[in-house]
């Protein structure tokens, strides 16, 4: 009589969090907006005049946190972004020579991550480098990482926007059970300041720089004293224009697409809530009825940070009532929206009060439409 095989337990063993150095409130992005208003409606008074031209409007303190919930955002350089007449970061070119500056950002979380894991480059065997933008087509970001650290096997770059993290976590979780990686070190390197059209009074506000880490192993390989079973992966995926960003390889084929406005991120707000909070709450509750965990059962949501209306909503949605804030922590009032990042930055920051057995859901989801759900039960 044949017996079935259980497949290997995977875990989350360790996380990491690189957070750059400066950041910017919500007084002195406004103080700059509203600079940078000025001098374009003064450039161009004639042609508002003549009725050619809409003249801007400032943007404001109250308009921000009422519209997302965000108070200051970290990012990479932070001079360039309130300079009136330049409006984005200063980030210096690097040789070939030099490590790349998401590979820098990278190497400082995964560090972290490796840290907490107690891993060393010998235990791992495979880099996922997941996020919204890559500096560059080739070589993958993830080889320069892997390199960098001194790990062995491969790597590869993965982008599916906002969602990036938990799309990265299952490809790593599935390298896992089919054997093809001990342990896989899952990184989210996301420097949001350089896609972001600050002079767009709508979004000016939403992102910030930072970098996360994750290192996902089977758990007989590993020696953390922290690790979070990963009890099922759901992927999610839906085309819509509703988010996107068009700068590409190509832009320089049509000159007269170069840096046009459709080049940076752009969105149409209200329809993606309007879409988005419905179908992420019932992927969140039919993942969690699949597995057989009931929503009271459920300790923590660590949603994508992008917008703290929406995460109330889903998080609403999914338990049929208000969340505490000990249910669905929120980090966006200090790092703003991080795109594939802030989900992990939550669970990094929020998950050490819990108990063995408690059981949370790690969601991403953006541009697509994407999402993700991981659930994950503290071992």
């Amino acid at each position: 009589m044949s017996q079935t095989t259980q497949p290997p337990t995977v875990v989350i063993s360790g996380t990491g969090l690189y957070t750059p150095q400066e950041s910017i409130s919500n007084a002195e992005l406004v103080a700059t907006f509203n600079q940078y208003v000025d001098l374009y409606n003064e450039d161009n008074k004639a042609a508002i005049e003549a009725g050619e031209l809409e003249p801007l409007s400032y943007s404001s303190e109250e308009f921000i946190v009422k519209a997302s919930g965000i108070e200051s955002r970290y990012v990479m350089n932070k001079s360039g972004v309130l300079d009136p007449k330049r409006m984005h970061p200063f980030i210096a070119e690097r040789s070939d020579e030099e490590q790349s500056v998401q590979c820098e950002i990278a190497v400082a979380a995964a560090r972290d991550a490796m840290e907490q894991a107690n891993k060393t480059a010998d235990d791992i065997d495979a880099v996922i480098v997941a996020c919204s933008n890559m500096q560059r087509a080739y070589p993958a970001m993830a080889i320069e990482v892997q390199d960098a650290l001194g790990i062995k096997g491969f790597g590869f770059d993965m982008n599916v926007a906002c969602s990036s993290a938990t799309f990265g976590l299952q490809a790593a979780k599935d390298a896992i059970l089919a054997g093809s990686a001990r342990s896989v070190l899952v990184l989210n390197p996301e420097i949001c300041s350089g896609h972001l059209a600050w002079e767009d009074r709508d979004c000016h506000f939403i992102f910030g720089d930072v970098c996360t880490a994750m290192i996902v192993e089977r758990l007989e390989t590993s020696t953390s004293a922290d690790n979070w079973e990963i009890l099922g992966s759901r992927l999610q995926t839906q085309f819509s224009n509703n988010i996107r960003n068009n700068f590409g390889f190509l832009n320089r084929c049509d000159e007269s697409g170069v840096g046009a406005r459709d080049k940076l991120f752009r969105q149409n707000g209200r329809k993606v809530f309007k879409e988005v909070v419905p179908m992420v709450a019932e992927m969140i509750v039919s993942h969690l009825s699949d597995e057989g965990i009931e929503t009271d059962d459920l300790k923590r949501m660590w949603l994508h940070q992008a917008n703290l209306g929406m995460n109330l909503l889903i998080s609403k949605k999914v338990l049929g009532r208000e969340a505490t804030a000990e249910e669905a922590p929120v980090i966006l009032n200090e790092y703003a929206n991080t795109s594939s990042a802030g989900s992990v930055i939550a669970f990094h920051k929020y998950r050490q009060d819990m108990a063995a057995g408690e059981i949370g859901v790690i969601c991403s989801f953006g541009a697509g439409y994407s999402a993700g759900s991981i659930i994950v039960k503290r071992h």
